[in-house]
């Protein structure tokens, strides 16, 4: 998390390994998807690159795609209790309070965390800067109603805005070609 952000300019001469060093994060523990968003290149806007790695996920079959889904960690789990998650999502969770949860909000979370492996085979996916506590409580709660089809495209869609979010973070302001 404590990258120095890039230009435009900086991201486009990257080396393939320097480019997947830079944004190997971007889509938790999957850096195959950095290596085929810099064959992308070069771009002209941030968007583009956020855009790259959103292409890179469609493109994969629907296995893969769960793959992706599965590497998330739970929200408020074990992984986060034991300090083992990304910095990345370490952060995320930090900003939307996950770490500061009551017992009775920590115990909501594991059966809801335990009702999506049960249901979906991956856990409950939500872009966390872009929602407040109670909004991630709810949104499990409502999406615990999809079937595995939509929960997946929904799963998707989020991981999305995560990476958008973590790839604005990765590009210095005013980073246009």
């Amino acid at each position: 998390m404590t990258r120095r952000a890039l230009t435009l300019a900086e991201v486009n001469t990257l080396s393939g390994p320097e480019f997947v060093t830079h944004f190997g994060g971007v889509l938790e523990y999957s850096p195959q998807y950095a290596e085929r968003a810099a064959a992308q290149r070069p771009f002209h806007t941030v968007e583009d690159v956020a855009t790259a790695f959103s292409t890179a996920v469609q493109a994969d079959d629907p296995e893969a795609q769960r793959r992706l889904i599965r590497a998330h960690p739970d929200l408020a789990g074990k992984a986060a209790l034991a300090g083992e998650l990304t910095a990345e999502s370490t952060h995320e969770q930090a900003s939307a309070g996950l770490d500061r949860l009551t017992p009775e909000e920590y115990a909501e979370f594991h059966r809801l965390n335990a009702a999506y492996h049960e249901k979906f085979d991956f856990p409950y996916v939500v872009c966390v800067r872009e929602n407040t506590r109670d909004s991630i409580f709810e949104g499990a709660r409502r999406r615990l109603a999809h079937t595995p089809d939509e929960e997946q495209r929904a799963a998707l869609h989020e991981i999305g805005r995560i990476a958008r979010l973590r790839v604005l973070d990765l590009i210095a302001e005013g980073g246009e070609a």
